[in-house]
């Protein structure tokens, strides 16, 4: 019997899509679901949204619930993270609210730039617990992690403790396939393609339908005006971000407009709304979607707590697939971030990368990507700068480098100078004193 730890169960819908999945597959129908979550109530929701999913299936599985971590994770054989530190208020609110003193506007703010900062600041700390209990109680346990900001946390997880078998899933590359095969008028099953990068810039290196390069018309419809269409996904984000890099790069990018427009320095300009406008770009578009979101929960938790029964469909998420590979010893190929080992030799050893990784019975290992373009290079090193400073500061608790990878950060370099980043980031630190440890906390003046 197969035991499955999820940390930050309370993200109700997010359990729902993993525990569904599970139950589709015959290795995992009889396992033990040990749900946590610092929040009570949304525990309780979660636990019998997940009971009734078993129902519908009709399978064995059986669900506990925890407040202790480490008591969810005795045991365990998989371990989900899915978690946010410090909530959206104050935490998010605070990312978006401060920098916009500064008129430094952002988007999503949970991956690079200093909103991204700040949530690595709050949240690794927090992973290394998760990977302290795991060494006491399921030290062989596989942790499959989903908390933002990935390549950060993962980085800064493989440092830390090695011996913990991770990698880092999203599912930017399912959501983009399903976006072009929009775009295109194409089944979705039918394209084929090979990404590489790092999490949220990773690039479609080949990109096919039946044998026939798809970028040729990509391009031609993007240039007549004709692509994007409006979006699946995300609807008050027209995708314009994705087009026009790739016009100038040569390659489409694996995570949305909203996101890529805060990665690079060529959208977001104090001087330039017309950016805004011709590109679409949703400024504050994630505490919207926050608002929405928390708008229409308690909708959804009484139709789900009052349902006879759920639907379970499957996912695209690559969790159940990576414990029923493992399981059984069935091949089955993910994008998974991973501390690099040569398998990206364009990029630095350990940065974490995202390339297409086998999974058996062996675990979860990386295949190798040689011909990765220089132009897309240069755009992954800008990121892994940022990266590589928050990690190390967490890593020597140096409070200079954060400061260091704010600067270093394109959006944020390209709207502020150093003396604004350096007082931003001061104002962020003293902000989030309480949801950081104490090396990190803002020096008072003499």
């Amino acid at each position: 019997m197969t035991k499955i730890a999820f940390i930050g169960a309370g993200s109700t819908i997010f359990m729902k899509n993993i525990v569904g999945d599970c139950l589709h597959f015959d290795a995992l129908r009889d396992a033990t679901f040990a749900l946590m979550d610092i929040d009570a109530t949304r525990l309780e929701e979660s636990a019998l949204v997940a009971r009734k999913m078993i129902a519908t299936m009709d399978t064995d599985a059986t669900v506990e619930t925890h407040s202790d971590q480490r008591a969810a994770l005795n045991g365990a054989d998989f371990v989900v993270t899915a978690f946010q530190i410090g909530g959206y208020k104050p935490c998010t609110v605070t990312d978006f609210e401060i920098p916009k003193q500064y008129d430094l506007r952002q988007t999503i703010a949970d991956t690079l730039g200093v909103g991204g900062i700040m949530r690595g600041l709050r949240t690794v700390p927090h992973l290394w617990k998760v990977a302290e209990d795991m060494r006491a109680v399921c030290p062989g346990a596989t942790l499959l992690q989903y908390v933002n900001p990935m390549a950060i946390n993962c980085w800064a997880l493989a440092e830390r403790y090695p011996d913990i078998k991770q990698v880092g899933l999203c599912h930017s590359v399912q959501n983009t396939v399903q976006e072009i095969a929009h775009d295109l008028d194409l089944p979705e099953h039918e394209i084929r393609y090979r990404v590489a990068g790092v999490n949220h810039v990773a690039f479609f290196l080949d990109l096919t339908h039946q044998g026939r390069d798809l970028y040729p018309d990509l391009r031609t419809g993007y240039h007549t005006g004709r692509l994007p269409k409006p979006p699946l996904l995300m609807p008050r984000c027209p995708n314009h971000v994705r087009y026009e890099v790739m016009d100038h790069f040569g390659y489409f990018c694996t995570e949305s407009s909203e996101h890529l427009a805060e990665y690079v320095p060529w959208f977001i300009k104090q001087d330039r709304p017309d950016l805004i406008e011709i590109f679409g770009i949703p400024l504050d578009e994630y505490p919207k979607r926050c608002e929405e979101q928390i708008a229409n929960w308690s909708t959804q938790a009484e139709t789900l707590k009052t349902a006879a029964s759920i639907d379970v469909p499957k996912s695209h998420e690559f969790a159940a697939e990576i414990m029923n590979a493992q399981l059984t010893n069935t091949p089955y190929v993910i994008y998974g971030n991973l501390p690099n080992t040569g398998q990206l030799p364009a990029l630095p050893l350990g940065a974490v990368v995202e390339t297409p990784c086998l999974v058996d019975a062996n675990g979860i290992q990386p295949t190798t990507v040689t011909d990765l373009p220089p132009q897309l290079t240069a755009i992954m090193r800008s990121q892994i700068n940022v990266q590589e400073l928050t990690v190390r500061a967490l890593l020597d608790e140096n409070i200079d480098h954060i400061y260091h990878a704010a600067y270093m950060d394109p959006h944020t370099a390209a709207e502020l100078d150093l003396r604004q980043i350096r007082d931003l980031i001061t104002d962020l630190l003293a902000a989030h004193a309480d949801w950081l440890p104490d090396w990190a906390r803002p020096r008072k003046a003499a």
